[in-house]
This record gives C-alpha cells, sequence and structure tokens, in this order.
C-alpha cells in the first residue's frame, strides 16, 4: 500500500492553481465536456477554475486528484469523490481525461481503480457510484471493467443533438470490488 496514489502510468495529486489552465484549455473541448456531464457545454475561464480548485480543498465531502503523467509531470485529466456521505459511507465519482491523445488507452481505468483502492481501503466507503449518459460506450465499458453494475436506469434523460438518451446509474460496492480480480 506505500503506492497508494500511483499505479505504472499514472499518479494522482492533488490539484494548483496552475492546473486551472488546463482545466480552462479542456473546457474548449466539445467532446470532453459532453461526455463528462449532462448540463449543457459551456467553456470557462482559468479564473474560473482557480477558484473552483481552492474550493476543492476545503470541501469536506469532495476529494479531487490531478491524473498526471509522472515521465513528464502532464496533468491529463481529473478524478473525484464528490456528494460524500460519510454517515452512509458512500460517495459519488466523476473522472475526465482532458487531454485527448490520453483517452482510449487505460489511463482511466488506472486512476479509477487507484481511486476505488482509496476509496475501500483509506476512506472505508462501502460504495461509490456514478451516472453516465447511456451513448457513451467507451466509458461505460470502462465503468464495468473496473466493477461497476448498472443499478438503474433514467429513461430519455438527456437531450443531445436532438437525440433523446437514458442516463444511467451505476455502482460498486466495497465488498464486491475486494472479491473480484480488481484487488
Amino acid at each position: 500500500m506505500n503506492k497508494l496514489f500511483e499505479s505504472n502510468r499514472i499518479q494522482l495529486r492533488s490539484l494548483s492553481e496552475e492546473d486551472a489552465v488546463s482545466f480552462s484549455k479542456w473546457s474548449e473541448d466539445g467532446e470532453y465536456l459532453r461526455g463528462l456531464d449532462t448540463d449543457f457545454a459551456k467553456p470557462r475561464n482559468t479564473e474560473f477554475f482557480k477558484n473552483q480548485i481552492q474550493s476543492f480543498e476545503d470541501s469536506t465531502d469532495m476529494i479531487q486528484f490531478g491524473i498526471y503523467v509522472p515521465q513528464n509531470q502532464l496533468l491529463i485529466g481529473f478524478i473525484s469523490l464528490h456528494s460524500i456521505e460519510w454517515n452512509n459511507q458512500i460517495a459519488s465519482m466523476a473522472i475526465g481525461i482532458g487531454e485527448a491523445e490520453y483517452r482510449k488507452n487505460g489511463y482511466g481505468s488506472e486512476a479509477i481503480q487507484l481511486l476505488l483502492n482509496y476509496a475501500f481501503h483509506e476512506l472505508n466507503l462501502h460504495k461509490v457510484e456514478l451516472d453516465v449518459i447511456s451513448n457513451n460506450d467507451t466509458a461505460i465499458y470502462c465503468y464495468k471493467k473496473n466493477g461497476f453494475e448498472t443499478e438503474g436506469v433514467a429513461k430519455e434523460a438527456i437531450l443531445r443533438d436532438n437525440q433523446r438518451f437514458d442516463k444511467l446509474y451505476m455502482g460498486v460496492l466495497a465488498k464486491d470490488w475486494r472479491m473480484s480480480k480488481f484487488v
């Protein structure tokens, strides 16, 4: 467990104000934004992200990490536990790989494994959950590969390009994750 925040190819580290530049750049990438959130895409300036990063540091119900490639110290994305209910031992997860050339190459999966290990072994959470748009096949595959199961569906909850998509609710329990091949 001495490599709690590090795998073969990535490190999870706290974000700094300098990272706001990357987040601002990613906020101009429609593919990134539309896969990340169900809200409308909107570019944001560096100052917005500086304030957001500072608020993460002060939060008691959110833990956010930058996903870095150690060889070049490049920030390629983020992963977080948010809406943490300490009394129920449940948190929601969010992840985004902002650097396009690092998408679909397993970096997100490695970050998820590190985060779940942290969530279940360090924070003693019972469950991690998330939601995803049903047209995001890459993310759904990644989540299933890492132990998440579909728990519910909000039918036609998302409108994208004049098409309706379901919102899927997925989750993984600590006991199932520990007994799986993921540990």
